[in-house]
């Protein structure tokens, strides 16, 4: 079980969020809705899988690289694990160096797969079967577009609500097309795709180091 919390509340990382673009104080509802969402799904023991093109595509391995990995805290093994990892005939060394990670899997980092499926059925449907493999009900499929309208993006988020999963969304100002198909969708500022996608990285981060303090501060 998750503890339900004001995102807020965590250290400085909203303020110091708003006070490095005003503009992103306009979102501060829905980005606090993504918070609950990502903490709900990782609380539960489910995954999140991570999709976007070019920009975002690099940003979907970011998240995955904050989450599944320490970012800014230690995540210590706990007793069962360290114990697991001594039956199994670790000396020490695998207890003391590898941290706790959360399931977050970007679906960009598979180039035989992407590119066979591209080929095979088509480019457009290059997550939707991802989806369709990794995805189960009550998993989040969070896609990153900063138009909203990527067709890759929007199959994959309808074929993710079709299996059951939760459904988050960062785009641009007008939210496009993915805004019909997520349970949460951040509508970042920004005139042109460089702008948006930086608005995007900041939001990101501030999510994943306060889902990170949530699990693992002292």
């Amino acid at each position: 079980m998750t503890r339900s919390a004001d995102p807020s509340t965590t250290d400085d990382v909203w303020a110091e969020l708003y006070e490095a673009d005003p503009s992103i104080a306009l979102c501060t509802e829905p980005i606090a809705r993504a918070w609950q969402l990502l903490s709900d799904v990782l609380g539960a023991d489910r995954q999140v899988l991570v999709c976007g093109n070019g920009g975002s595509a690099s940003d979907s391995e970011h998240i995955a690289g904050e989450l599944a990995k320490p970012c800014a805290l230690a995540r210590p093994l706990d007793a069962a694990r360290r114990s697991a990892l001594r039956a199994a005939g670790d000396d020490g060394y695998l207890a003391d160096h590898l941290h706790g990670g959360l399931p977050v899997l970007p679906l960009v980092s598979q180039a035989a797969l992407i590119t066979a499926i591209a080929n095979d059925q088509g480019g457009d449907l290059i997550f939707a079967q991802q989806v369709i493999a990794y995805g189960r009900p009550g998993d989040l499929l969070w896609a990153l577009s900063t138009s909203g309208n990527s067709l890759d993006v929007v199959h994959a988020l309808r074929t993710a609500k079709a299996i059951g999963m939760s459904t988050l969304g960062f785009s641009g100002p007008t939210g496009g097309v993915m805004a019909e198909l997520c349970d949460v969708v951040v509508r970042l500022p920004g005139k042109n795709v460089p702008a948006v996608q930086h608005a995007h990285q900041l939001v990101y981060h501030a999510l994943c180091l306060t889902i990170e303090a949530e699990r693992y501060a002292p």
